[in-house]
């Protein structure tokens, strides 16, 4: 399952398919499941939806992300089971009968944002933390329920937009490269009192996307202490990018985040500087967004521990404890 803090809708892939991309595992039949039961139309979950459709009182659902990955189907609710730490019964879900996007052969996915709809609004956890391991790592990445987060975690202030209950803001106030702080204004990172901008936590983007005018200032900082490496051309998204074919050891500045209670979390090279292709391309693993909104994505947060305290709205981050 993909595990998505920016969006709040529980699905997995259904028979029968009308479109459903390729998965690892079998596919969830509901006719083998005793415990499968559609929500009406006039349901609580139904009514929750923001795109709601009803068919013979049965209510349907649509969710369509950023990306232009979409899923189409019947919203029930079910038993979840989580191995052998117990299952938690009448969860709503999207039972996806068309679907189709970037879910990379998973069977579906756990939206873990702060709507009502989201499995930790559900279950009723106070806390919840995961840990995404590396993309060249064989073990699966691991997600818990109210559990104590690290003692060696860097924490900050969890915000929350009044007009938005499901992203998880943060409070950033810059960041660093090199251990030289970026001259910049830290409005860039604030929600305004409209609750526009901001920057959130999101397991469910990719690449950190920050406002053109941060991304152009770490950009530049980070290019103006790496003149030594040999660049090379853009590779999609990324301007910033190098041939290191020939090197056998990389040096690179790094790249931190600043909080503002005065801490910071600095990330590992590899979760910034990252391959592109089997030839030795490596880009900046950074990318500028015209909107007012930044997002701190998953790439940046592999190989962390992210801890979220709802209760004491605190989010924490603690290296190597995957």
């Amino acid at each position: 399952m993909v595990l998505d803090t920016g969006s709040d809708v529980n699905w997995l892939q259904c028979k029968p398919c009308t479109d459903c991309y390729q998965q690892s595992d079998p596919i969830f039949d509901p006719s083998s499941s005793t415990s499968y039961k559609p929500l009406s139309c006039a349901s609580q979950q139904c009514t929750s939806l923001d795109n709601a459709g009803c068919r013979s009182d049965r209510c349907l659902y649509q969710v369509a992300y950023g990306d232009g990955s979409y899923t189409i189907g019947d919203f029930v609710t079910e038993t979840v089971s989580f191995g052998k730490s117990g299952a938690v019964k009448e969860v709503a879900l999207g039972c996806g009968h068309d679907n189709d996007g970037l879910f990379v052969a998973a069977a579906g996915l756990l939206g873990l944002g702060g709507g009502p709809l989201s499995l930790i609004s559900q279950i009723k956890a106070s806390s919840f933390s995961y840990c995404l391991v590396d993309r060249d790592s064989g073990k699966s990445s691991t997600l818990e329920f109210n559990s104590v987060p690290p003692g060696d975690s860097v924490t900050t202030g969890l915000l929350r937009n009044s007009k938005i209950d499901t992203f998880y803001y943060i409070g950033l106030t810059g960041m660093s490269v090199g251990g030289q702080a970026l001259s910049l204004p830290s409005s860039l990172f604030q929600m305004d009192a409209s609750g526009n901008g901001g920057i959130i936590v999101d397991s469910g983007t990719a690449i950190t996307r920050l406002q053109t005018q941060a991304y152009n200032s770490l950009r530049d900082a980070f290019v103006s202490l790496t003149q030594h490496l040999p660049s090379t051309g853009s590779v999609a998204l990324f301007d910033t990018c190098y041939d290191l074919s020939s090197q056998s050891v990389v040096r690179v500045p790094t790249v931190s985040f600043r909080f503002s209670d005065g801490k910071s979390l600095s990330l590992p090279a590899k979760n910034y500087l990252i391959p592109v292709d089997s030839h030795g391309t490596f880009c900046f693993a950074f990318a500028p967004t015209t909107s007012s909104l930044s997002i701190i994505g998953n790439v940046q947060q592999q190989g962390t521990r992210v801890s979220f305290d709802l209760a004491n709205s605190r989010v924490g981050f603690s290296s190597n404890k995957c």
